[in-house]
């Protein structure tokens, strides 16, 4: 029973331990999906594999102890669906962190089977991907765009005045109608004339900025 306990333990932290690590990435570039939700996807995962491993060695049912996690990793499916957003321009946002989260969730089941070595070999390269290769990728564009929505059409130029000490670079913008159809919002397109490392969440500090996203 000690050692039941004390595994239990262990991969329950660990799991804890990659869903923050996965999440907080995710939350530094304001995406829905914060550490919160992959803390909890990998911890809910690690518990299907612990709770299979568990009837099937201390219970003495006979049964395919794979066969719960492997619901998990179709069911959390349906959660990423919601993460993916087709924009008002046509273009799709959220495929990565849908994406991640599956991720999270299968790494959530190695751990819960203690194939420790593997969930941090994944770990680390989930983690290199979704950071080198996204600096990559914003290196090969040569502008930034983007769209911010205030709630107040008539704080337009103290919010661009305001703007300044958030973007490090040059920028201009075009003025649209709001994306949100709110008769009282007015859209922003913010172009910056090269790629930076910003933080968009932090825009949406700035009074009457009712949401701030990457175009």
């Amino acid at each position: 029973m000690k050692t039941l306990i004390i595994a239990t333990i262990v991969r329950s932290l660990s799991a804890v331990l990659i869903g923050s690590l996965i999440g907080s990435e995710r939350a530094r570039h304001g995406r829905a999906a914060g550490m919160r939700t992959h803390i909890l996807v990998c911890l809910g995962s690690c518990m299907t594999s612990m709770t299979s491993m568990y009837v099937s060695q201390n219970l003495g049912a006979n049964g395919d102890v794979f066969r719960i996690p492997a619901q998990v990793v179709s069911g959390i499916g349906f959660l990423g669906a919601g993460m993916i957003i087709l924009k008002a321009n046509n273009m799709i946002t959220g495929l990565t962190t849908a994406a991640g989260v599956w991720t999270t969730a299968t790494i959530g089941i190695a751990v819960g089977y203690g194939y420790y070595i593997g969930a941090l070999v994944v770990t680390v390269l989930f983690l290199a991907t979704i950071i080198l290769f996204a600096k990559f990728e914003r290196r090969r564009k040569s502008a930034e765009v983007i769209y911010i929505e205030l709630d107040n059409i008539y704080k337009v130029n103290a919010t661009l005045a305001e703007l300044e000490k958030y973007i490090p670079e040059a920028f201009s913008y075009q003025i649209f109608a709001p994306k949100s159809n709110n008769s009282g919002n007015v859209g922003i397109n913010l172009v910056i004339d090269k790629r930076i490392d910003l933080d968009i969440s932090r825009l949406t500090e700035i009074e009457n900025v009712a949401f701030a996203i990457e175009e």
